[in-house]
């Protein structure tokens, strides 16, 4: 499409396919979240679980996120998942679970002083891939370029909920909400 959406952009005949798609919105999201998946992978591939480790850690760091179980549904995590992957971060020392004083048989998951420093490193390592991706960009056009898509990502989650947000960006064929009336489920806009 054309800048303004309303009729195709011509290619001339002999393009390469990079410039037939440079104006889709769906190639363009996809080259820059394979990057940016790719690289960030790699920074947090000596963590157990890898990225959901991160998420785990981050949680346990950063927030109070209560029992095993609620941090397993806060980050869409099936519960034995979850409960191999806190093994594994336990082991490497990442994590400890205490018991609630409120209710023995829950356990909350709390990151080690190791597991805190380990994730001061785990975001610097993140901050290098995110200005990696970013690095075509000027610091003004990367200011833009967050606001837009955190605007467009709370409104979109706003508009039709995910209870797992990392199983939708692994979907290849994820249909986008549409508005829709009050209390009224969102219907997917067909591509």
């Amino acid at each position: 499409m054309d800048r303004t959406g309303d009729q195709p952009s011509e290619v001339a005949s002999g393009v390469g396919c990079d410039a037939a798609l440079a104006d889709d919105l769906g190639w363009g999201l996809g080259v820059v979240f394979r990057a940016y998946v790719t690289a960030a992978d790699a920074a947090v591939a000596e963590l157990p679980g890898g990225p959901r480790g991160y998420q785990v850690l981050a949680a346990a760091t950063r927030s109070d996120v209560g029992s095993q179980l609620a941090l397993a549904q806060h980050l869409g995590i099936d519960r034995t998942v979850m409960t191999y992957l806190l093994d594994d971060l336990h082991a490497a020392g990442l994590i400890e679970r205490h018991q609630d004083p409120a209710d023995r048989r829950v356990r909350r998951v709390v990151a080690t002083e190791h597991g805190a420093a380990m994730l001061i490193e785990l975001d610097r390592r993140l901050r290098g891939v995110e200005a990696r991706v970013l690095d075509p960009l000027d610091i003004e056009e990367r200011d833009a370029f967050r606001a837009q898509l955190r605007r467009l990502a709370t409104q979109i989650d706003t508009l039709d909920p995910v209870d797992d947000h990392c199983a939708l960006a692994q979907l290849p064929d994820a249909e986008l909400p549409r508005l829709r009336p009050t209390g009224a489920r969102a219907a997917p806009v067909q591509r």
